[in-house]
């Protein structure tokens, strides 16, 4: 069974699949685990992954390109009947 999870953390998502049943899961082969991250696929030179709210105001917005491109690289799960 294999789980891509998108993530502007990876190292967290790591250091949690290596312990516990997850880590003799992965130890195993019983599970894969791809950890994408959007700021992979940021076009943003500084590989930013937000903006500024539209209308101003304060905060910041996730940007949906980084995130969109990035669901766009997985792999399509294969289904048999």
């Amino acid at each position: 069974m294999k789980f891509s999870i998108l993530t502007l953390f990876p190292e967290l998502i790591h250091q949690y699949t290596q312990t516990s049943i997850l880590g003799r899961a992965l130890q195993q082969g019983v599970i894969q685990v791809e950890v994408v991250n959007p700021r992979n696929f940021s076009r943003n030179r500084h590989k930013k992954v937000d903006d500024m709210p539209y209308g101003g105001g304060p905060g910041m917005v996730l940007s949906c390109q980084p995130f969109d491109d990035a669901f766009e690289s997985l792999q399509p799960l294969a289904l048999s009947h």
